[in-house]
């Protein structure tokens, strides 16, 4: 996928957890601390697996970018749990998750993942911390449940533009549900664009939009991309943008500034 991503998030270039190492059991752990660890089935023996650190509320949940699983945190995963409750799972297709399957949209997207939260028994409320693509599956949702939600870091997660440009044949086949390379089975365009339409205010919460610019030298999507992000400044009246130049890959170029802006969110949603 194109490293512009205005229309397309990019997937992560830290490499996943091998597909060879795939669930093939339940093994769900928990303790008094809030700690989870393991594959939990949310249906039809599809497992999902999730990890769970710390005790403290809200809980931190936090979305991988396109075909990228919770490896993509490593850099943020060890301090995060001193911050909040931190969780990060596997999309199905992805990591040590199940294989996905069909074709699959925005709704079988969040419906995986509210059941993973109710099987797994990781309660709200919720400070979503979503990167790349991740972000869509965030946004709607936040917008699903609004009441669970403190709290939202986006980083890097594109803008949509209308209309939306012509993409070349090559990458619009290569983004089909049923292509070989879609690990993840998903409708990117229409998973997308159906998410950026349906972005609404979630509440009067803290809300952070990271976004990379990509210098003066930056063309087409890349050249709009602090601006096509300002989209998501709709979720809250205290949202707020904060420009980085490091790259599109925030959690492994930028972790501290990762974990200044997730505190700096989370100190506020636990404000009266």
């Amino acid at each position: 996928m194109a490293i512009a991503c205005a229309l397309v998030a990019c997937a992560s270039p830290v490499p996943t957890d091998p597909a060879s190492a795939a669930p093939s059991a339940v093994s769900a752990s928990a303790s008094q601390s809030g700690y989870r660890y393991g594959d939990f089935d949310i249906g039809d023996g599809r497992l999902l697996r999730v990890e769970c650190y710390g005790d403290a509320s809200p809980t931190i949940l936090l979305e991988s970018g396109d075909e990228a699983g919770s490896s993509q945190w490593g850099a943020v995963m060890a301090d995060l749990p001193d911050v909040s409750r931190t969780c990060s799972y596997d999309r199905a297709g992805v990591g040590l998750s199940s294989e996905a399957t069909g074709c699959r949209g925005l709704a079988d997207l969040t419906g995986d993942l509210e059941r993973l939260l109710e099987v797994a028994d990781i309660g709200g409320p919720y400070v979503l911390v979503a990167t790349s693509g991740g972000g869509f599956i965030a946004a709607e949702f936040a917008r699903e449940h609004a009441d669970e939600i403190a709290g939202i870091v986006f980083l890097d997660v594109p803008g949509l533009t209308d209309p939306p440009p012509s993409l070349p044949p090559d990458l619009v086949e290569r983004l089909a549900c049923d292509h070989a390379l879609n690990i993840e089975h998903r409708e990117y365009l229409g998973v997308e664009r159906e998410a950026w339409d349906a972005r609404a205010e979630i509440g009067d919460i803290p809300v952070t939009i990271v976004s990379n610019d990509y210098g003066p030298d930056a063309v087409g999507e890349e050249a709009s991309n602090v601006e096509a992000q300002q989209g998501w400044m709709v979720l809250s009246p205290r949202a707020t943008q904060v420009i980085v130049t490091s790259g599109h890959n925030v959690p492994y170029e930028e972790p501290e500034l990762v974990l200044d802006e997730v505190r700096a969110v989370v100190e506020a949603a636990r404000q009266p």
